[in-house]
């Protein structure tokens, strides 16, 4: 059986390094590929990435032409993994290596889907662990389908889920709805959440506060984001102004009778009425998006990748392949044995042991 890992990266110099060994300690004995996806990164993560790649077969590699978003990432990894069971994680090392046998464990008792669950959220703020319980709730009371708290994107899909996300190519994508949508049998593995490796988040508070939108409403354009600002901070400024209007009214005798109440109602409506009209625009510009059909990523190089027989729908691939297409994975990958001791792997890299 093969296992593709799927890592979507964007400046992670610093824990590509970690995360490499630590994959291959949890996954010895075992069939494996890794594949990184390269989200536009402007530090030395492409040149570590393809380093990686020309000293073992198995670490693969994609590279945007942009950023084109974590969605997107994951949605390219999944595009290209050939693996019998496929894992996405992040590559800060929040997402232990050491948990993929046990969820390799219970995808072998049939689940198509393993979600490991945080039951920690180890140095985060308490301001981000209220923000992530406020934002599930809100999102399984607005949804039809219902997210499981607190499970991120690490989990691991069978073939068959990862062939029915394959085809649900919308443009503004958030994986862990899709999977909800799709229903499959799905396991929850209990784990706890270290801090980062190292380096620093790529997700700051503004950064999420924009996810979980389009988790929510999937699509957001910042004029329509404006309008509904607007129209939040008129609706609070007319109910202010309301009580004003009251105090003057019970206690004082200054007030004009009929002017305050009727701009504080003003402003109140004014207010609903932009904030309607702006969640009727964030609906119309996700309906103009999709009209579009533009792709929802654009690949410029690939390392030890091969192009799927099956056509991408919604996707761009300028690169040809930086290295020659691989060999078997099985050819090299030696059950409980050292890459370094193959002669298969030395005589593609060069290594010595």
């Amino acid at each position: 059986m093969l296992l593709s890992v799927v890592i979507p990266v964007l400046d992670e110099a610093n824990t590509i390094p970690l995360i490499l060994p630590r994959l291959r300690d949890s996954l010895r004995g075992r069939t494996w590929e890794v594949i990184f996806v390269d989200d536009g990164s402007t530090d030395a993560t492409p040149d570590i990435l393809e380093r990686e790649a020309l000293e073992d077969m198995r670490v693969k590699v994609l590279r945007f032409t942009r950023n084109f978003g974590h969605q997107a990432a994951v949605t390219a990894g999944l595009d290209f993994a050939n693996g019998d069971a496929v894992v996405v994680m992040d590559g800060d090392l929040q997402d232990p290596p050491e948990l993929l046998p046990r969820m390799l464990e219970l995808f072998e008792q049939g689940y198509d889907v393993v979600s490991p669950q945080r039951v920690s959220r180890e140095a985060e703020t308490r301001f981000k662990r209220w923000s992530a319980t406020l934002f599930y709730r809100t999102l399984s009371r607005m949804s039809d389908q219902k997210l499981t708290p607190d499970v991120g994107d690490f989990r691991l899909f069978s073939r068959r889920a990862v062939g029915a996300i394959r085809s649900l190519r919308e443009q503004h994508r958030y994986m862990r709805g899709m999977v909800a949508w799709l229903g499959m049998k799905e396991a929850i593995l209990p784990f706890e959440r270290r801090a980062r490796a190292a380096g620093h988040t790529n997700y700051p508070t503004l950064k999420m506060l924009r996810f979980a939108w389009t988790g929510i409403s999937s699509f957001s354009v910042l004029p329509l984001r404006i309008s509904i600002a607007a129209g939040c901070i008129l609706s609070c400024a007319g109910f202010v102004y309301l009580l004003r209007v009251l105090y003057l009214a019970l206690w004082t005798t200054t007030l004009v009778p009929g002017w305050a109440s009727v701009v504080a109602l003003q402003c109140i409506f004014s207010g609903m009425i932009l904030l309607a009209l702006g969640g009727i625009g964030d609906y119309l510009a996700k309906t103009y998006e999709e009209a579009k059909q533009r792709p929802l990523y654009v690949v410029t190089e690939r390392c030890n990748i091969s192009l799927p027989e099956r056509p991408l729908a919604r996707a761009v691939i300028l690169a040809n392949p930086v290295i020659p297409d691989p060999i078997s994975i099985s050819e090299f990958d030696l059950p409980n044995s050292r890459e370094e001791d193959n002669p298969t792997y030395q005589s593609l890299t060069g290594v010595r042991a």
